[in-house]
Parts: C-alpha cells; sequence; structure tokens
C-alpha cells in the first residue's frame, strides 16, 4: 500500500476468503503469487526448525492475519498479526478505520544505539577503575568495532562508552562497577553482535583495572532506541473522549489497571514483532521496564482531551528490532511479511509498530469506555465457545445462534451452556 489517505474500498478484506485475501496482498505489493505458499503451508520443513532450535519436533503454529484500514504517517497499510487472542485483529481494524474518518497517526523513531552490558562485581577502588577505562575509552572501542567488521562498513558500530558505578551497601566493602558500549546495529537488532564484542572486550578491560569479570551481555532495555506515536481524532463524542481520559488517568494512577493498560498496547506490538521475526520478548521485556523507569509502573501511553471532541494519545516506547538478522529473513513467512509492509529500514518498521501498539490500546479503551470489553468481543467469543464442544460442522450454525440468542438474554455464555444447548439439539428439541 502506498501513499493515499483515503483510498478506496474493493471488495471488504474482511468478507474475503483466506486465499483471497493472500492473493490480495500479493497482488496489492507486485509479489509473485507463488510465495503466498509459506501463508497456506503455514511452516517450511522440519528441516529448518532443527537449524533454528535444538530438539525440534516440529511447529507450533499461531494465526496468522492482517489488520485492515491503517493509515500511518499517511501511507496506508494492511499489517501482518500473529495472535491466537480472538478479537485482537478485528478491534484495531476498527480502530484504525475510526481514525481515518477522524484524525490521524503519526510517529518518530530516535533509532540511537543498543546497550552491551560489561559487569565487574566486586570493585575495591571503583572511581579509579571507572577513571582507567574512561581515560582509555577511544582504544577500547576501536577494538570492540574490530569484532564487527561487516557492522562498521555499513555504519555502524561502537559508538561510546559509560561506565556506572552500583554501590552494594552493607555488608559489603566493594562496589559493582559496570561498562556500558554503545553500538549503533543499522538494520539489525544486533544483540548476538554486542554479546561477541562484550565478551571478546571484557578481558583487556579487566586486565586494565586488575578485576574480574562477570556478566556480559546486551541489555534488552534500549532506552537509547524509541518509537513515538500519536493519534488525533477531532468532531468525536466529547463524552466519550471524556472518558477515554479518565480512562488514561486510571492507569496512571494505580499500577493494576496501568499493568492491564501496558497489555493492550502489546496485544499489537507483540503480534507483529512475531510476524516479522523479532524477538518480542526483548522488546516486551524493555516496554515494562521503561513503564517502571520513575519507581512506579506507569502506563506506556497517555490521552487526553480538550472536552469539546478533540482527543490526543501519544505513546513513548523503547523499540529495538531488525529488518535483517535472526529469522527475520530465513523464515519465509517472516520475510514475506516484511515484503507485504514494503519496510526500507529498522527505523521505518519501529515507527508502524508504534502505531500498531497505540491503536491497538485506542481500541481497547473505546470499547471499555462504550458498551464494556464482553459486548465487543461476543460474536468471536461465541464462535470460541462453539468450537470447544465437540459439536459438527452441521451443527455450529445453529449452535452459534442459540449461544448468541442467549448471550443476549442473559448477557453472559459459557461452555456449559453449548455442551447444555447441543445435547438439547441432539435429542430433537
Amino acid at each position: 500500500m502506498k501513499k493515499n489517505a483515503a483510498p478506496p474500498e474493493s471488495l471488504s478484506f474482511r468478507k474475503m476468503s483466506p486465499h483471497e485475501r493472500v492473493t490480495t496482498l500479493l497482488e496489492e505489493i507486485g509479489v509473485p503469487l507463488s510465495e503466498g505458499k509459506w501463508f497456506e503451508s503455514q511452516h517450511p520443513p522440519v528441516e529448518r526448525a532443527n537449524q533454528w532450535i535444538e530438539n525440534a519436533v516440529g511447529y507450533f503454529s499461531i494465526p496468522l492475519g492482517f489488520a485492515d484500514h491503517f493509515v500511518i504517517d499517511g501511507i496506508r497499510r494492511r499489517i501482518p498479526l500473529a495472535v491466537e487472542e480472538t478479537s485482537i485483529i478485528a478491534a484495531a481494524s476498527a480502530a484504525a478505520k475510526w481514525i481515518q474518518q477522524f484524525g490521524e497517526i503519526t510517529t518518530s523513531a530516535q533509532l540511537g544505539e543498543n546497550i552491551g552490558q560489561i559487569q565487574f562485581p566486586s570493585v575495591s577502588d571503583a572511581r579509579a577503575a571507572q577513571e582507567k577505562i574512561q581515560l582509555r575509552s577511544d582504544d577500547i572501542l576501536s577494538f570492540a568495532n574490530e569484532t564487527v567488521p561487516g557492522l562498521v562498513s555499513r555504519g555502524g558500530g561502537f559508538n561510546r562508552l559509560e561506565v556506572r558505578i552500583l554501590e552494594r551497601g552493607f555488608p559489603f566493602q566493594t562496589s559493582m562497577l559496570v561498562v556500558h558500549l554503545f553500538c549503533d546495529t543499522k538494520d539489525a537488532m544486533g544483540a548476538n553482535l554486542i554479546n561477541q564484542a562484550c565478551e571478546i572486550v571484557s578481558a583487556s578491560i579487566a586486565h586494565l583495572i586488575g578485576e574480574e569479570v562477570g556478566l556480559r551481555i546486551v541489555s534488552n532495555l534500549a532506552d537509547e532506541c524509541r518509537v513515538t506515536a500519536r493519534i488525533t481524532l477531532r468532531n468525536i463524542d466529547p463524552a466519550l473522549a471524556i472518558r477515554i481520559e479518565e480512562a488514561s488517568r486510571f492507569a496512571e494512577l494505580d499500577p493494576y489497571r496501568a499493568t492491564t493498560h501496558n497489555k493492550g498496547i502489546m496485544n499489537g506490538i507483540d503480534g507483529i514483532l512475531i510476524a516479522t521475526g523479532n524477538d518480542w520478548r526483548a522488546v516486551e521485556a524493555g516496554a515494562h521496564a521503561y513503564a517502571a523507569r520513575s519507581g512506579s509502573y506507569q502506563p506506556l501511553s497517555i490521552w487526553r482531551t480538550d472536552g469539546e471532541g478533540t482527543l490526543e494519545g501519544n505513546l513513548d516506547i523503547p523499540m529495538s528490532l531488525g529488518t535483517v538478522g535472526g529469522v527475520t529473513r530465513t523464515h519465509p513467512s517472516a520475510a514475506l511479511c516484511l515484503k507485504l509492509l514494503d519496510v526500507k529500514s529498522a527505523r521505518e518498521l519501529a515507527r508502524i509498530v508504534g502505531a500498531v501498539g497505540l491503536v491497538q490500546n485506542l481500541a481497547a479503551l473505546r470499547a471499555l469506555c462504550g458498551d464494556g470489553i464482553v459486548a465487543g468481543h461476543m460474536r468471536l467469543h461465541v464462535s470460541n465457545i462453539a468450537l470447544g464442544s465437540e459439536a459438527s460442522e452441521t451443527e455450529l450454525p445453529l449452535l452459534k445462534t442459540r449461544l448468541e440468542n442467549l448471550f443476549q438474554d442473559q448477557k453472559r455464555i459459557s461452555a456449559l451452556d453449548a455442551r447444555n444447548i447441543l445435547s438439547l439439539m441432539r435429542g430433537g428439541r
């Protein structure tokens, strides 16, 4: 999808068959139809799995779908989401369509440097050790860059270092020293490169300060690599906008609510990260650490209204990801998702990911501040309960209808209700 803030709609993407959706996606971006086999077969040969992980036996497939109606920074996109949870894709698509009608999504990315940590657990004179390392910082960085020549040739590499002193407190007589190596990883996440450099460089630093080295590992709190996303809506129901702001303030005051608020953001972020072969666990861990950076767990997004129908939401989140390296290119489905997104860099992908997280957040808040989350999920919830009841293909349509009617009457349904209805159906009543 290219730049077009209000594209003409043809056959609804939602109403297509899975095969029609795959064909549409491939034709839109000019990808050969033969590549669609990776979506429909769901996985490459098991031998490939054995190359990626240890003790492989096969694949555990997660449904892959595309959210529709997204216009991010003026570019229309369909968003790949690998998710197993009901309603995530439907809610994101509906919220994106609402944003198209009443506002816009804008993003920016500050993709700085990822951090490698070298720990010295017990240093007797931390200030002296800190000074020695700082005086030799240029030599240390040059040595680190010798370990990543390919990255340096692409314009990346280690640019600076920082020495932190962590006081251990009573009863310890020593301090902990941590060296941070800051690395521009370009379009790769770069964890393995950073780990490799930290392990090699650590020996020379240990020799320099005469101390024993501890851990040498990348940090997943990538607060030097951050994405901001903004949604602005105008002329919406002022009462709804006020309720959304109050929901945001609830999360700002209460960590129990903030946790679920952020989980809604990560529903979208994790889905696109998995679909593109990125390390969603690393981004998730970094996001929650960033949310707690003040000492109190906070929401990653804030919503405010002017009280007259204008609503603005802002998301600020650390985002270290890649469009090269790992399985982003070696997993056929991940590579195809990246191709269909038509992204040219990790920065562009990060901005899309941030936007998806904020849209997913708005979708949840809109539902919670309207009819509630259960009503919005009812149709798909009914479908899941019906599918779990062991009903046959011919019994499913009637069972779903009766479950929907029951929900309308009593505002709740369960697996037991499905079994009871199915028993009555089979009894001829």
